[in-house]
């Protein structure tokens, strides 16, 4: 991947941090999962930083270890009385804001297109629409949490899309990242997510944005009224 101008990867970094202390602080402050998150990026950066994702040739392909372990969190903290005990606690407001995080990271995804470090099907000039969840929720959280003038179900639908968009650019971006499995985008892989600090994508911000949609989308359906 060729040299990057440092406001990429200093904008990067920083939405990172900001995606990571919305978790945080959606959590109310829970200790244990800020040691997660701090070990966790750091543990990757170093990971990253080295080149270990560089090497692609291998099987099961090494770009999984960024995404599996989180997953497999979240998987567990929704089929444990404790985990779903835990995601009881998050305050859904914070939850709704920390999505706003995605307006960054598809700038992000568009300056690394110009640079040839992405495929076009990940950005807002192919078909990823994530954008638009960014730029709705700071207005979902003030209607919907400060004013309160729209309700349960509306706040439902509005993660339930949102959630399918997120599918909608995660799909293409695992079919393009380089490896024994790689399905699309062959003139122009998902080499970017290979390399520090964007490997950060893929094994935080992107479960982060998922556990917030998932969470909010239990604790809504749960509850009753309109």
């Amino acid at each position: 991947m060729e040299q990057l101008p440092v406001y990429i990867n200093i904008t990067f970094a920083l939405t990172t941090l900001l995606a990571a202390g919305l978790l945080y602080k959606a959590s109310r402050y829970s200790k244990p999962l800020l040691i997660i998150l701090v070990l966790w990026l750091a543990l990757q950066g170093v990971i990253g930083a080295s080149g270990f994702y560089t090497v692609t040739h291998t099987a099961p392909p090494r770009f999984a270890l960024l995404a599996m372990p989180p997953v497999i969190l979240i998987i567990a903290v929704f089929f444990t009385e404790k985990g779903r005990a835990f995601t009881d606690n998050f305050d859904m407001g914070t939850l709704t804001l920390l999505h706003i995080v995605r307006i960054p990271v598809e700038l992000t995804l568009y300056w690394l297109l110009l640079h040839k470090a992405v495929p076009q099907a990940m950005t807002f000039e192919g078909h990823n629409f994530d954008i638009l969840c960014g730029i709705t929720a700071p207005i979902v959280y003030y209607l919907g949490y400060i004013k309160k003038v729209i309700g349960r179900k509306a706040i439902l639908a509005w993660n339930i899309i949102c959630l399918l968009l997120l599918a909608n650019v995660v799909t293409p971006a695992i079919l393009a990242a380089p490896s024994p499995f790689q399905q699309m985008a062959f003139d122009q892989p998902n080499v970017a997510m290979l390399y520090f600090p964007f490997v950060w994508l893929p094994c935080c911000v992107v479960p982060a944005v998922l556990l917030a949609h998932l969470v909010a989308i239990r604790r809504l359906a749960l509850q009753k009224g309109k």
